[in-house]
């Protein structure tokens, strides 16, 4: 049973600015979706720097603090806050260290990191200069990056840099693909996952909807582990406190067939 409401870190919320909510219909019924679905917080993630090099920081506050007072107007009870979700290229921590680009909460702690779908790129550079600035990496969706599902041997040394794992809630449920979904069942197993969040797109397809993760994570694990992805940690991420990085304890189960194959690989 669910002990507290859920915490969502990367959702594209804000209307207009990326291929996330069209407009303040869409984030509005996105945010009564995550409402009844028993949320109570967002982080708003919209894509910066690749194509998506026009959201400014400034630009994305504002945009924030007006959805925030629409859900008021509306007696929608939920909290946003502002965030980004950074495409990894070269010079953007220099961006993120004057706030042109956008850390979880704006808190200047965590930094959600996203890698192209197709390819892995070495992280390990990135991790060691956000952290002589204090920041600590969050990567967004690794189960469903190509090269990582070819690779998935790549994810231990990462998590063990400090890099923090977000598995996207519909990758967990069979939504994204069974390629996806098998990588996150593997680094659940493994104790390679730190948060869970939908990734939000849209009212009607890829939805705000933590509920249903929530609970084959309760089936492959336990309940306090998916409080933990589901709850504290998104709750520690969005209040800029530190999360526990590193592995947690493994829960291996019996896997067999191709995946078994090139997991042990």
């Amino acid at each position: 049973m669910m002990t507290a409401p859920f915490v969502d870190i990367h959702c594209h919320l804000l209307p207009g600015i990326d291929d996330g909510a069209k407009d303040w219909d869409q984030s509005l019924a996105m945010a009564r979706l995550a409402v009844d679905d028993g949320t109570s917080t967002i982080v708003a993630t919209p894509h910066q720097l690749g194509a998506y090099s026009q959201n400014h920081g400034d630009a994305i506050r504002q945009l924030t603090a007006e959805l925030q007072e629409k859900l008021q107007d509306t007696e929608i009870p939920l909290t946003v806050l502002p965030g980004a979700e950074i495409r990894v290229e070269a010079g953007f921590v220099e961006k993120l260290v004057d706030g042109d680009l956008l850390t979880l909460g704006d808190h200047r702690r965590h930094v959600l990191l996203e890698l192209p779908h197709e390819i892995y790129l070495p992280l390990e550079p990135v991790l060691d200069e956000l952290a002589r600035r204090r920041l600590v990496g969050v990567l967004a969706h690794p189960e469903r990056n190509r090269g990582l599902q070819r690779q998935p041997n790549l994810l231990e040394p990462l998590v063990e840099a400090g890099c923090l794992m977000q598995v996207t809630a519909g990758s967990l449920c069979g939504m994204l693909g069974p390629d996806a979904q098998e990588l996150s069942e593997w680094m659940v197993d493994r104790g390679l996952v730190h948060l869970l969040a939908t990734d939000a797109h849209g009212p009607r397809s890829r939805r705000p909807l933590l509920g249903r993760a929530y609970e084959r994570l309760c089936e492959i694990t336990d309940e306090p582990t998916a409080a933990d992805l589901c709850i504290h940690y998104p709750a520690e991420v969005a209040a800029g406190r530190a999360v526990p990085a590193g592995r947690r304890a493994e829960r291996p189960r019996q896997r067999t067939g191709w995946w078994a194959r090139r997991a042990s690989a």
